[in-house]
């Protein structure tokens, strides 16, 4: 397993251009994701379990599901 201080660097990373504050508690993370210059929140996630990140590979792939969400979320305020 990797330490969550790289866990959290590698998801933190994983949004530019947006900024990413990845915090753990209790073995669960939660992941913020916003708009650097406006502050506005894309994407606000808690209760990440940090079982199964267990590689990069595994991180990557959750990034990629919370990019996903996020591309949705604003398509279907898109009207």
């Amino acid at each position: 397993m990797l330490p969550i201080s790289v866990l959290c660097n590698i998801v933190e990373s994983g949004f530019a251009p947006l900024s990413c504050e990845c915090t753990e508690s209790g073995g669960l993370l939660r992941i913020e994701v916003y708009e650097p210059v406006s502050g506005r929140v894309e994407l606000l996630i808690s209760g990440v379990s940090t079982e199964q990140l267990t590689s990069v590979r595994a991180i990557s792939d959750l990034i990629g599901e919370l990019r996903t969400e996020i591309s949705a979320g604003r398509r279907a305020f898109a009207g």
